[in-house]
């Protein structure tokens, strides 16, 4: 990939989990603190959080990924009917979720730091108005300067409008830029509609459909970058 004079990563599921979507996470969340529900039911319930959280404001600026994972949680648990100690279950899943993302945030850094003496990045996400807060927590703002924030900036992926404010960013035409991401629907495709090249990083998914997508590079661990770039 010599031709490289930029990248973009994603966020969520591709720094802060080697890969993996979050609802997988945290449905081992769920799982390892023992609460009885089905996989099916976790999922409507995840469902429900999702929209929930998009239509109205859960999340704050000053908010970190745990704060953020024990309001999601308890979202989640708002659709679910359990008896228990409900406070209990969200504490024990969202220390699961946290100490999950703060893992592979640290197992990120080496890459991210030589990665960054090389080229400039940009960060483009998905995210909920306070990603500036999680990467400060997690100890990874220094490495993005620059962040596109669907939450800030009014676009979403797969709109590859956001992608088009992080190839302006990098002030690169976009064939010169690569973008790194968990979601071939979300990162890849877009990304690649713009021209420019894309590497997936592929964990355990939640869409089995997607799973099954071909694509010419692809990794399964993020410091797999170091072999591509």
């Amino acid at each position: 990939m010599k031709d490289i004079k930029g990248i973009i990563f994603d966020y969520g599921a591709t720094i802060d989990s080697n890969g993996v979507h979050w609802a997988e996470i945290i449905w081992q969340g769920y799982t390892k603190a023992g609460v009885n529900i089905t996989r099916q039911q976790f999922r409507d319930a995840y469902v429900y959080a999702e929209r929930a959280l998009a239509k109205k404001k859960y999340i704050y600026p000053h908010h970190n990924f745990l704060d953020l994972m024990r309001i999601k949680i308890a979202v989640e648990f708002e659709s679910l009917d359990i008896k228990e100690d409900n406070a209990t279950y969200i504490e024990s899943i969202a220390m699961y979720c946290y100490n999950y993302a703060k893992r592979s945030a640290e197992n990120a850094k080496p890459v991210l730091s030589y990665l960054s003496e090389k080229y400039p990045f940009v960060l483009v996400s998905n995210f909920y108005g306070n990603i500036e807060s999680v990467l400060k927590d997690f100890g990874l703002d220094k490495y993005f300067p620059i962040i596109v924030e669907s939450a800030v900036v009014g676009i979403r992926k797969p709109d590859p409008a956001i992608f088009a404010l992080g190839v302006k960013a990098l002030n690169l035409p976009s064939s010169q830029v690569v973008v790194i991401g968990d979601s071939y629907s979300k990162d890849i495709a877009p990304a690649a509609s713009l021209g420019c090249d894309t590497i997936w990083i592929k964990g355990k998914g939640w869409d089995e459909k997607e799973d099954e997508i071909k694509h010419d590079k692809i990794i399964t661990e993020f410091s797999q970058l170091l072999n591509l770039l």
